[in-house]
């Protein structure tokens, strides 16, 4: 299946692990200040286009393909209209006062999602169904 990337997949998100998304929050609620907003960041900008590439050798690396082998699957599609360019999250205030930081990198969180899918394809045949062929028809076209 072809791997969609909106517009020149140049858009910019910062990645944060699930498990340090929690751990933040539970730095905030045990020693943050009350009614203080701190931001949580991951300190892992990256195009969106660098992650797909960067996933895909994970997945070629995981699985003994050549690397690099699954970047011919990207495809790019018309960008949305409106779309954000970049989200960005400055969380100093975090990292300053509270003594935060993520523990996972970008790329050792990703190996180990694609570890957890790869010994888990019966869950994975699961949600592979016709709905979803569905889903991803109306949203990306063919």
């Amino acid at each position: 299946e072809p791997v969609p990337i909106y517009g020149e997949g140049e858009n910019v998100r910062d990645w944060l692990h699930v498990e340090d998304h929690c751990a933040a929050i539970e730095r905030i609620l045990l020693d943050g200040r009350s009614g203080e907003t701190y931001c949580i960041g991951g300190d892992a900008e990256r195009t969106n286009l660098e992650l797909v590439q960067l996933l895909l050798d994970l997945v070629d690396d995981e699985t003994g393909r050549e690397q690099g082998a699954s970047r011919d699957l990207i495809t790019f599609v018309e960008d949305r209209l409106g779309h954000d360019f970049r989200y960005a999250m400055d969380f100093s205030k975090l990292r300053g006062e509270l003594d935060w930081s993520p523990s996972y990198t970008l790329e050792d969180g990703l190996r180990q999602t694609v570890r957890w899918y790869l010994e888990h394809e019966d869950w994975l045949e699961s949600v592979i169904d016709e709905s979803y062929q569905d889903y991803y028809e109306r949203q990306y076209g063919s």
